[in-house]
């Protein structure tokens, strides 16, 4: 059983409200492949029902925590996740500086102030510049060190007029992509007289939110900031509510005097909790530095269960499949067999990058087998 391997990955996340289940395991055995194939009748049966417009598909609470979804990685701990992202601020204030600066940290995976940011692909749209500025500006930020997987593009179609596929097309070509910086949105919107009203905008980030969820990736979209001041900062981005209503979150860049180096980062999203950050700009380098936070980042609590996989079910292997039953006999933690299954389920993501295992659950002919695997298992 350890000389083959399985691909299904769970990644980690916070949840996303369009996660599907995982079903990617290529090389699983024939009863394993059974219970995923549905019979001709079945799949007629719910073809026929999606054609029908008074159909409402919906699942079970029971379903819900029968299945495994996908999660996914935040892309920097605490800041930035999977999803659509707004990064907002007035002109000239250095957003373009702190977007090259999240690109760079991203790509090499180097943690960004004292947040643990994971590896990938970058793409840049900075349609505001040309290579030469950003070739000057990339020396004076971070020397000759360059990242073989940061891209960037000065120029790009509009949304509607080519830029979904030129965005597809990349992504398919470099299937590691985690980030893509559009610098700015207004640069890639679509012409016209409705432009700013509330359906429009909502329309603009529901598609690249669609886009982002379906390649499990960062869209960041920079973006400009009002005169006005409001009650509520993040009131102040340009354009509609429609944008953060349909956007995953937001960052609020504001400089504390237009001619200072201090200035405050604001962060509100649906899968971090909302922080304020406090900056300055080196005014040599011009990178951005965190001074401190306004509050610390909230942790999720210990879980035996996971802890006590790692050390006593997985400590000296590199791979375990048996039954739910057999699997609560190795462990201290009291747990009915009927629930470990539904709580890994949830907690996969959260095995993976605590102790780097990952967790499948399948049903065979013999019933419901559990399997846990570390990168380097090969397994059937």
């Amino acid at each position: 059983m350890e000389n083959k391997k399985e691909k299904t990955a769970p990644n980690v996340s916070v949840g996303a409200d369009t996660e599907q289940p995982i079903f990617k395991n290529t090389k699983s055995s024939i009863s394993e492949c059974e219970e995923n194939i549905k019979s001709f009748e079945e799949m007629q049966r719910e073809i026929q029902l999606s054609l029908d417009p008074s159909y409402l598909k919906a699942v079970s609470m029971n379903e819900l925590f029968d299945t495994q979804y996908q999660s996914k990685p935040p892309l920097i701990d605490g800041l930035l996740y999977s999803g659509t992202y707004i990064f907002a601020g007035s002109p000239k204030l250095g957003k373009s500086f702190l977007m090259a600066q999240l690109a760079y940290h991203v790509s090499t995976g180097t943690p960004l102030w004292n947040y643990t940011t994971r590896k990938g692909t970058v793409l840049y749209l900075a349609l505001e510049d040309d290579y030469r500025r950003l070739q000057e500006r990339l020396y004076r930020m971070f020397g000759t060190e360059s990242a073989d997987n940061l891209f960037f593009s000065v120029s790009a179609s509009q949304l509607g007029k080519g830029l979904d596929e030129q965005l597809a097309r990349f992504v398919a070509e470099h299937a590691d992509t985690r980030l893509i910086i559009i610098d700015t949105l207004q640069k890639v919107r679509e012409v016209g007289g409705d432009n700013y009203s509330y359906a429009n905008d909502y329309q603009i980030m529901a598609r690249l939110k669609s886009f982002a969820d379906t390649h499990g990736l960062c869209i960041l979209l920079v973006h400009h900031t009002r005169k006005q001041t409001a009650d509520d900062k993040f009131d102040m981005i340009s354009g509609t509510s429609g944008l953060l209503g349909a956007a995953d979150g937001a960052f609020l860049l504001q400089k504390e005097k237009r001619t200072g180096n201090a200035a405050t980062l604001e962060v509100s999203g649906r899968d971090q909790q909302d922080q304020k950050l406090y900056l300055i700009r080196n005014t040599e380098t011009l990178l951005w530095e965190l001074q401190r936070a306004e509050t610390e980042l909230w942790k999720e609590p210990p879980e035996p269960l996971l802890d006590e996989i790692a050390e006593l079910v997985m400590k000296d292997k590199s791979f375990w499949e048996g039954s739910a039953t057999e699997l609560v006999s190795l462990i201290k933690v009291e747990i009915q067999p009927h629930v470990i299954t539904r709580k890994l389920n949830v907690l996969s993501g959260r095995l993976y990058a605590e102790h780097g295992i990952y967790y499948k659950s399948n049903r065979t002919h013999d019933g419901r087998k559990i399997r846990f695997w570390k990168d380097d298992t090969e397994t059937a």
